[in-house]
C-alpha cells in the first residue's frame, strides 16, 4: 500500500482503548481552548460580515454558531465557527508546524454532531485522529510549506477535518482515502492574507470542505489512489522533499497532537515570548519611567521566522497589529498588559504606541527556538536593559494549566457577553465521554 492508504488504514484501525488517557485529556484541553477563542471572535466585525453573507445562502437552520443566536446549515456552521475561533489569532498551536490544529476539525465535527447523534467518546476519538493526521502531514512538509507562503492551518486543516468527519461517518479505509483526495483538491490558504479579514476565510473553508469531502466519500465519490504521496499529490506539490516516513511512523503510539500549545495572548505565536519579555520590563517602573524620552531604540532578537512574520511597521488596524512586533512591543511596554483591547483599532491609533513602535529594531539569531526571544531597551546615555525568555508561557516547556484554559474561556465568554453557562460548558468538556449526544455542547455555547 502507498503512504495515503496506510494512513487511512491506521486511522480506521485505531481503537479507543489504545489512546492514552493523557492524549484524551489534551484533546479536551484543545476543545476548551477552541470554545474560548470561538467566543472571543463571535461578534468581531469580520465574523459579522461573514455571518451576514453566509446565512443569506443557508439551506436550513440545523446547526448553531458559538456565542450567537443565529442558526444555519451544517456546512456553513462549520465554516463560521472555525473562522470565529481563528479570527483573533488566539487559538492553539502545534509549534513544529505552526498549525492551529483544533479550529478546522472541532468546527466540522461539532456541526455534524448537531444533525447526527454522536457520543462523546466517538467525538473525542474523531477529534484526536483528525488533529493527529493534520499535524503529521504538516510535519512532512515543514518548514518549506509555510515558509513558501502557504497558510498551513488551512491546507492541512482540510485534510484533518476530512479524516475526523470520515471517522464519524464510519468510512472504510478506501472511502477515507477518497475523502483525503477531495480534501487535498481543496487545500488552499496563503500567508499574505495575515493581518486582514481574508485570513480566516481559508480556515473556514478547511472545516467546511473537509466535512463535505467525507460526506461525498460516504456516497462513494471517489478520488486518486495516492492523494498525499502521488507524483502530483498533496505532499509532492506542497512540500520540498517531503518526509513520507513521518506520516505513519509510530502511529497510535506517538501522538503529535499531544504536543499542542495554547496562547496567553491574542497574536501570532512567534510574538508570545516577545510580549512576555516586554511585560517583565514593564513591571519595573525604574525601567519604563519616562520611556519615550529616554529610549534610543528597542532591539528584538529571535528566529528569522519572527522577523519574517512580524516586521510590520505602520499597521492601520487591530487585525494587522496581531502580527506586528512594532505594535506588540510598545503596547505591552506602555500598558503592561496584552489582551484583546491591546490589539484593537483603538490601541493601534494610540500616538504614544505608534511613536515608540518606530524605535523597534530586529536582530536574527537562528540558534534560538521559536518560543524564545530577547528584548533589549537601549537608552540614551544609560546602560541597556535586557530580558531573555527561553521558553514562552504557553509553550510545551511552560504549558498553560487546565485552570488557565478554564479562566481563558470564562474571561473571553464574559467579554463577548454571550450569556453562556461557562461552568456547565467547562464541566461538560471535561466529562465529554459520559455524553450519549454531544450536541449539548453547542446548545450551551450558543448565545442565550
Amino acid at each position: 500500500m502507498n503512504t495515503s492508504q496506510i494512513l487511512c488504514a491506521n486511522v480506521h484501525g485505531t481503537q479507543w482503548e489504545n489512546i492514552a488517557p493523557t492524549v484524551r485529556h489534551e484533546a479536551k484541553r484543545s476543545l476548551l481552548n477552541y470554545f474560548a477563542v470561538g467566543f472571543a471572535g463571535s461578534h468581531d466585525p469580520t465574523i459579522e460580515k461573514l455571518v451576514k453573507t453566509y446565512t443569506a445562502f443557508s439551506a436550513n437552520q440545523s446547526a448553531s454558531m458559538i456565542g450567537r443566536t443565529e442558526r444555519t446549515d451544517v456546512l456553513n456552521a462549520a465554516a463560521l465557527n472555525a473562522m470565529s475561533a481563528n479570527v483573533f489569532d488566539y487559538d492553539d498551536t502545534h509549534l513544529r508546524t505552526v498549525i492551529h490544529p483544533t479550529a478546522p476539525i472541532a468546527a466540522a465535527i461539532l456541526a455534524y454532531a448537531e444533525k447526527n447523534r454522536v457520543s462523546g467518546q466517538d467525538f473525542l476519538q474523531a477529534l484526536i485522529l483528525g488533529m493527529e493526521v493534520e499535524c503529521r502531514i504538516g510535519n512532512a512538509i515543514s518548514p518549506y510549506h509555510y515558509g513558501r507562503g502557504w497558510h498551513i492551518t488551512s491546507t492541512c486543516g482540510v485534510l484533518g477535518a476530512a479524516i475526523a468527519s470520515g471517522w464519524l461517518l464510519r468510512l472504510s479505509p478506501m472511502q477515507l482515502n477518497w475523502a483525503l483526495g477531495s480534501a487535498a483538491n481543496q487545500a488552499c490558504g496563503i500567508v499574505e492574507t495575515l493581518g486582514t479579514m481574508a485570513k480566516s476565510l481559508s480556515v473556514g473553508n478547511a472545516a467546511r470542505n473537509g466535512l463535505l469531502s467525507a460526506l461525498l466519500a460516504a456516497d462513494n465519490f471517489d478520488g486518486p489512489v495516492a492523494p498525499l504521496d502521488g507524483l502530483r499529490g498533496f505532499l509532492n506539490v506542497m512540500g520540498d522533499k517531503p518526509d513520507l516516513g513521518g506520516i505513519n511512523d509510530q502511529f497510535g503510539k506517538h501522538w503529535e497532537m499531544a504536543l499542542n500549545t495554547y496562547k496567553p495572548y491574542p497574536c501570532g505565536i512567534v510574538l508570545n515570548p516577545v510580549i512576555e519579555a516586554c511585560l517583565q520590563l514593564s513591571a519595573r517602573q525604574d525601567v519604563v519611567r519616562d520611556l519615550a524620552r529616554r529610549i534610543e531604540y528597542i532591539e528584538v532578537t529571535g528566529q528569522q521566522l519572527l522577523r519574517d512574520r512580524t516586521d510590520r511597521p505602520g499597521v492601520r488596524t487591530g487585525r494587522e497589529s496581531q502580527v506586528s512586533a512594532q505594535h506588540a512591543v510598545p503596547v505591552s511596554l506602555l500598558r503592561g498588559r496584552a489582551g484583546l483591547s491591546e490589539f484593537s483599532d483603538e490601541a493601534v491609533n494610540d500616538s504614544a504606541v505608534r511613536a515608540l513602535g518606530e524605535k523597534v529594531r530586529f536582530s536574527v539569531d537562528n540558534s534560538m527556538s521559536i518560543d524564545a526571544a530577547k528584548v533589549t531597551l537601549h537608552f540614551i546615555g544609560e546602560p541597556p536593559e535586557t530580558v531573555f525568555v527561553k521558553q514562552a508561557r504557553g509553550s510545551t516547556g511552560r504549558p498553560l494549566t487546565d485552570q488557565d484554559i478554564e479562566e481563558k474561556l470564562m474571561t473571553l465568554s464574559a467579554q463577548a457577553n454571550t450569556g453562556c453557562d461557562q461552568l456547565r460548558l467547562i464541566q461538560s468538556v471535561w466529562e465529554i465521554e459520559k455524553f450519549d449526544d454531544v450536541s449539548v455542547l453547542m446548545t450551551i455555547a450558543r448565545q442565550s
